[in-house]
């Protein structure tokens, strides 16, 4: 029997519906890029079609090799811990298809490239003149847990700091970590630059993204005398699509090693020494697919899916739509082999995410405001 390739594009999710149409085109792209190989998407949560879902269409293309790719800029418990899961329960209940784990985005020159074009699109549209040395380089991360994942974002700020010329670079976080976004911009007007990017280091669109600007927008207020430039994410920038493809070619020339030098599952990283060796399992269970049956919002999909709160819909006149739901009764008890280590185990539906050690910082998570 001849083998017969797919990619399987792995993503997030999100309650914002053009988010999810926005991921939607990197299968698009990959397609244009591998005319003649089988492309899906799926999501973790929040979003359908989910990753089973995917992987699903793909068998049924006659698909025996996947090479699924993690859509994900950096390697944090997403990309470590819940794809492999799905990945691994699906692998273990169609043996037919061998499923290959790629890496993440990463810190990529192709990365920078396009990150670099973002930035300098939004200093292009502005009408005041200031010099790069009078400019400051916010650039904002979605903040995790792992340590090793913003640490990355902190690289990525350094090299289109120093690439650019900018007069100072500052890094910030959406959340999960320190310092959040309005803290940050807070620090960063005080250090008497004219102008301060503000560059989300995502992929797409989002709640997040619409609350990353929000606080840009609030700091600004207060600070008049300072231009706040909001640079636009990365998108389906074309330099982005490619790393896509790059590391589908890394899966198939057997180079996709991710990188685990500083991963603290692996090793004592300074402050999170107790989680070495942890379970890696999927915390997603609750809301895979959840998000589906939005596509009608009357949001027109720009959204945090609260339009789909039963009370809201009332409260402003709107047709109420249920949620996509289903039935969480079946076992989750399964074995799975990380690159790390592989662990038997069988969980329920009450376990949660590892407790971030600095959740109380003044800057970091316990100071969101969610307004």
């Amino acid at each position: 029997m001849s083998e017969k390739i797919g990619i399987m594009v792995c993503g997030h999710g999100s309650r914002n519906q053009n988010a999810a149409k926005e991921f939607s085109k990197v299968a698009a792209g990959l397609k244009l890029l591998f005319p003649d190989v089988p492309v899906e998407y799926g999501y973790l949560e929040f979003c359908n079609p989910v990753i089973s879902a995917g992987l699903d269409s793909l068998r049924e293309q006659g698909v025996t090799r996947c090479l699924a790719i993690p859509g994900m800029l950096f390697a944090a418990g997403h990309a470590k811990n819940d794809i492999p899961s799905v990945l691994n329960t699906y692998q273990a209940q169609n043996p037919g298809m061998t499923i290959e784990y790629g890496r993440e985005l990463g810190v990529d020159l192709k990365m920078i490239r396009a990150a670099a074009e973002r930035i300098q699109e939004a200093i292009d549209a502005s009408d005041q003149n200031i010099e790069p040395h009078e400019t400051l380089l916010m650039v904002v991360g979605r903040g995790s847990s792992d340590p090793d994942a913003n640490s990355n974002v902190s690289k990525v700020m350094r090299m289109l700091w120093e690439g650019k010329g900018f007069g100072w670079g500052e890094t910030c976080y959406s959340g999960v970590t320190f310092p959040l976004v309005e803290p940050g911009l807070e620090h960063a007007a005080k250090l008497g630059y004219k102008r301060i990017v503000v560059f989300p280091y995502f992929l797409f669109t989002g709640v997040l993204i619409k609350r990353i600007y929000s606080y840009t927008d609030a700091v600004a207020d207060r600070h008049p005398d300072i231009e706040f430039l909001k640079a636009g994410y990365l998108n389906d920038h074309p330099l982005v699509l490619q790393t896509f493809r790059d590391r589908v070619n890394e899966i198939v020339e057997g180079t996709a090693v991710m990188n685990c030098q500083m991963c603290k599952y692996r090793d004592q990283v300074l402050g999170f020494e107790d989680q070495v060796g942890l379970a890696q399992e999927s915390h997603h269970h609750h809301v895979e697919g959840i998000g589906g049956g939005l596509e009608n919002c009357p949001c027109n999909g720009d959204c945090d899916a609260s339009c789909r709160d039963e009370e809201f819909c009332k409260k402003h006149d709107l047709p109420w739509t249920p949620l996509h739901t289903h039935d969480h009764s079946h076992d989750h008890s399964h074995d799975h082999d990380h690159h790390h280590h592989s662990d038997s185990h069988s969980h329920d539906h009450g376990h949660h995410h590892h407790p971030y050690p600095h959740a109380d910082h003044p800057h970091g998570p316990n100071s969101m405001k969610k307004g």
